[in-house]
Order: structure tokens, then C-alpha cells, then sequence
């Protein structure tokens, strides 16, 4: 299977592109199309949506906060986040992922 639209590999990790909604009635990740969604019921101020997005990130994927970082986006919808591990792995954690919420 082929790594996602969202998901790019790198030498130390991977990075996700997602599109967040801030403030939703219900948390959740999933997928639109080749596009990976973060709902939040976090407000978008004082950094609490992007804590936020990290937190149901390591929730979904099982891993420890430590390892995200949100590098482009900070203050806007349209995110990219660094995942630090095994670049494969991560690829493989991903990937079960979508297969159980495809």
C-alpha cells in the first residue's frame, strides 16, 4: 500500500499535512478524500487547538505527544505536523489507521 496523500516520509520521521476545525461539537479524525481532517472542540487562541490536535494525534496513532510538532500552520487551519520515529513505522501506524477507519 502506498504512503497517503497527507503523509510524507522523511530522514527522521514523517510529516502530515491536515486541515483542523477548531471549536467542533466533537473531536475526531478522518479522512476526506486524500485529505486528513482534525476536529477539535478546542478554540483556536493561546495555542489550546494546536495542544489540542497534537493530543488527538498521539490518541489515534498511539504515540507519545513528545513526538509531534506542529512546523507550518501554527495560527491557521491548514497544518503540517512532524511525527519523530522510524519513518517506515510511522508510514505502517498510519496506514493500519486508515484501514480501521477508512
Amino acid at each position: 500500500m502506498s504512503d497517503p496523500g497527507f503523509l510524507r516520509r522523511g530522514a527522521s520521521g514523517v510529516t502530515v499535512d491536515l486541515r483542523v476545525q477548531p471549536r467542533a461539537r466533537r473531536a475526531g479524525l478522518a479522512m476526506a478524500g486524500d485529505t486528513l481532517k482534525a476536529a477539535v472542540t478546542a478554540p483556536p487562541e493561546d495555542g489550546k487547538a494546536n495542544d489540542a490536535v497534537i493530543g488527538l494525534l498521539a490518541e489515534a496513532w498511539r504515540l507519545p505527544r513528545s513526538s509531534f510538532e506542529i512546523v507550518k500552520g501554527q495560527a491557521v487551519r491548514s497544518k503540517t505536523v512532524r511525527v519523530s520515529g522510524e519513518p517506515s513505522a510511522l508510514a505502517a501506524r498510519v496506514g493500519r489507521w486508515m484501514q480501521d477507519h477508512g
